[in-house]
């Protein structure tokens, strides 16, 4: 850390957010918008928040009526995902699990997944993205030397719990994403669009990358289209629950034998190792930033343990860095001497390729003028 690096007052984001900034008790922006986006998504009152949740509930048993499942649930393995699930079943609700297998999954996460899914007896639908496709994209994204590989991941994340939500006729997808541990934005600058399709099948092609075949790419249009004319929403259902992470990791170690991760999304290994190792040292980017600050920012841990556990390499130990490096040049068929290549050379914008991120915010700028609402449920209603 650099001696002019700022640290906000309040949180754990500093200077290495480019669009940071501070006011005169150097507080920065991004918890200042922390605190306006839990004041809009989270209803204080226990009482009316009890009341958003029955009301969820109710259409989504509703609309599932005679079929085989009510609701989408994805599940990633990590604790947001697990406890969504948890939630969901305890509600009554019939949620049919989707996970997205890229490959990457670590032995812990998979023992997570199947002793929840068993233990709550639900179904559990997994799309494996074929090996030699997903290692053909990630080459394509490592030449490129774009900051997001993980826009792969998530942009196949997306699409599945969109398509088996299609295919089951089913409206709502219940996803574990949340304020209190990642209300805190990730700054612009450190990842990508996520349903920027243009954008992989881009790259891809530039560096030589195979076509898609396995990989289930979700555009902007395929978006709009799920949710305009299936009619599918996305909600993020533990913004209705007085979630807390740390009660909620002793509820599910004691009642699912579930092993928690040092990290938030270490569940898999490629993005254990992104973040711990690829996003620091070549891209000069620490996501645990956020995420910790999300956690002092909601009471689940105070700034000087956040700083604590912010301090240092984002491993347990050097040993086990070192581990994941050599499996991950091993996995991927690389040399020693690719690697350290690509860790040197400079950033790419991903504006350097194909890309639909200005027709998305064209969209989403008519989709806000003109009031749709499609996709949100009015709680007032």
């Amino acid at each position: 850390m650099s001696n002019d690096n700022q640290v906000c007052t309040r949180c754990i984001m500093d200077s290495t957010a480019g669009d940071i900034t501070f006011d005169e008790n150097g507080v920065c922006n991004y918890c200042t918008t922390f605190l306006a986006k839990r004041a809009k998504h989270i209803e204080p009152d226990d009482a009316k928040r009890q009341e958003r949740l029955d009301k969820l509930v109710s259409m989504v048993k509703a609309s599932g009526q005679n079929k085989q499942y009510d609701c989408i649930v994805g599940l990633s393995g990590g604790v947001d995902s697990s406890w969504a699930l948890v939630q969901a079943v305890r509600l009554g609700l019939r949620p049919l699990a989707v996970h997205m297998d890229s490959g990457w999954n670590s032995e812990l996460a998979q023992n997570n997944i199947s002793n929840l899914v068993r233990g709550l007896g639900v179904d559990l639908y997994t799309h494996v993205i074929d090996w030699p496709e997903i290692r053909g994209l990630m080459n394509a994204f490592f030449d490129a030397d774009v900051i997001d590989v993980e826009v792969l991941y998530d942009n196949a994340m997306l699409a599945v719990n969109f398509q088996q939500a299609a295919k089951y006729g089913l409206k709502y997808i219940l996803a574990g994403t949340n304020i209190v541990t990642e209300g805190v934005d990730i700054p612009k600058t450190w990842n990508w669009y996520k349903s920027d399709k243009r954008n992989i099948t881009g790259i891809s092609k530039r560096f030589g990358g195979p076509r898609l075949k396995t990989f289930p790419a979700i555009s902007t249009l395929d978006t709009a289209r799920y949710v305009m004319l299936n009619r599918i929403r996305w909600i993020s259902f533990l913004d209705l629950l007085d979630y807390k992470k740390f009660e909620t990791l002793e509820v599910l170690k004691a009642e699912f034998d579930y092993k928690p991760y040092p990290h938030k999304h270490y569940e898999s290994v490629f993005t254990r190792f992104y973040q711990a190792y690829i996003l620091p040292y070549k891209f000069n980017v620490d996501k645990r930033k956020p995420h910790l600050s999300s956690l002092v920012m909601s009471g689940e841990m105070t700034r000087d343990e956040a700083l604590q556990q912010a301090a240092g390499i984002a491993y347990p130990s050097e040993r086990d860095m070192e581990t994941d490096r050599k499996y991950f040049i091993k996995k991927m068929g690389w040399s020693e001497e690719k690697f350290r290549d690509y860790m040197e050379r400079p950033e790419k914008p991903h504006t350097d390729y194909p890309s639909e991120v200005n027709f998305y915010q064209f969209l989403l700028k008519m989709y806000r003028k003109l009031k749709l609402g499609h996709g949100r449920v009015r709680w007032d209603s």
